[in-house]
């Protein structure tokens, strides 16, 4: 179970960091949803997110 969530995190911590560098090159395309898109935004939304799961991932690997 361990394994599949530690999995399941690191794909996520993969993509978003793959969306912070798009974010990075151009803001409209995945910041979308929001009326203003800047690149301060994209590390603030993708940036936090990408941290998250790759830290989630690294912690989930150490347990197990």
């Amino acid at each position: 179970m361990l394994e599949v969530l530690h999995l399941l995190s690191f794909g996520l911590g993969i993509g978003s960091g793959l969306l912070l560098i798009l974010g990075l090159i151009r803001p409209v395309l995945v910041l979308w949803y929001l009326d203003r898109f800047n690149r301060l935004k994209v590390i603030q939304v993708y940036g936090i997110a990408t941290l998250l799961f790759l830290g989630l991932s690294l912690g989930l690997q150490m347990m197990g």
